[in-house]
């Protein structure tokens, strides 16, 4: 499919110093920053996802001079607890955007969303000739009730939203492939225990703050073993360049072409080892972005994009890979032509 990235908005919780705050969340302040995340966004309390989505997509749309009446579709894609139960999140923005009639689309793969989301818009334009103006918003806004954003795993977890608009037959930034797969067996992992059909409520003396960490459950799962924690560690390395070459053989174009490989905004150590496995220098990852934004689930890919584009860091004709590891667990790329 023949379709590109227009324009790019914005909308970004308050900047908090993680080393200020972090003894706020957690016993073990040392460990968080030791992770070496700068700062991170934390939302007010009365600003949810839908919120920061509305105000991505005024950014983008102003920034490209179109109205939301010029839209066709309405894409969102989050990555946490929604605001209510049984409610449809993609619909509420286009009702904050004031659009009276229009198709909505709403995406929730956790973190994969924000980038598994435009292969998804790639199939709305395959089956509908007349879709030409696409808005795609990716957010994360962290319930803190229901988790930890120090706590779930080795990441600080933060409040953002992107939205990219889309055009069929745009020339620039035009997506070639996704890729994804998902290994069923570890799809527990980092679950939020509480607020879901099975245990609507948590018990009396549960707090967020003093639950167990998310990556107790991993361990667990691998009995504690070091030898076994080390092979999975690889694994996760390993499938992240198994399915960039997926991606790469569907776009007809090879992984050593990348001129940059945009991860989840994981920790610092993280990104040395995802750039080492994939034989990149870290330079040409989003690991300087990552340090200052913090991980903004679904946000994390096209807010990087968007600004390595705005810095400089990526000229007409490179190419890009958007990829991930998310909740499933699911690993995930897709490529786009700068």
């Amino acid at each position: 499919m023949n379709f590109g990235i227009v324009e790019f908005g914005y909308a970004f919780g308050e900047t908090m110093e993680v080393a200020r705050v972090a003894g706020d969340f957690v016993t073990d302040p040392e460990r968080v920053t030791r992770l070496g995340y700068k700062t991170f966004h934390r939302a007010p309390g009365d600003v949810w996802a839908v919120d920061l989505a509305e105000q991505a997509a005024q950014d983008a749309l102003k920034r490209a001079g179109l109205t939301p009446a010029d839209l066709d579709l309405v894409v969102l894609a989050t990555s946490e607890h929604p605001e209510y139960p049984h409610w449809d999140s993609s619909a509420a923005l286009a009702r904050e955007l004031g659009i009276p009639r229009v198709q909505t689309l709403l995406l929730n793969e956790g973190c994969a969303s924000g980038v598994t989301g435009l292969g998804v818009v790639a199939g709305q334009y395959a089956v509908q000739p007349g879709l030409s103006r696409v808005l795609f918003v990716a957010v994360n806004r962290v319930s803190e009730f229901h988790r930890n954003r120090m706590n779930v795993n080795n990441a600080v977890h933060s409040d953002g939203a992107v939205a990219v608009l889309l055009e069929r037959g745009h020339s620039g930034l035009q997506w070639l492939s996704t890729a994804q797969f998902t290994v069923p067996d570890l799809c527990d992992f980092f679950r939020t225990d509480y607020g879901g059909s099975v245990a609507p409520l948590p018990p009396l003396s549960w707090t967020s703050l003093t639950a167990p960490a998310g990556i107790q459950r991993v361990q667990q799962h691998f009995g504690r073993d070091p030898r076994r924690l080390q092979a999975f560690v690889q694994d996760l390395l390993d499938r992240v360049g198994e399915v960039i070459d997926e991606a790469c053989e569907q776009g007809g174009v090879r992984r050593a072409d990348l001129a940059r490989v945009i991860y989840i905004n994981d920790g610092q150590e993280s990104m040395q080892e995802i750039a080492d496995a994939l034989g990149v220098a870290v330079e040409r990852t989003n690991a300087e972005l990552a340090a200052v934004h913090g991980h903004m689930g679904a946000a994390d890919q096209l807010t990087s994009l968007g600004e390595h584009i705005g810095r400089g860091e990526l000229v007409e004709g490179d190419l890009v890979a958007l990829c991930g590891i998310s909740i499933g667990m699911r690993w995930y790329c897709t490529l786009i032509r700068i």
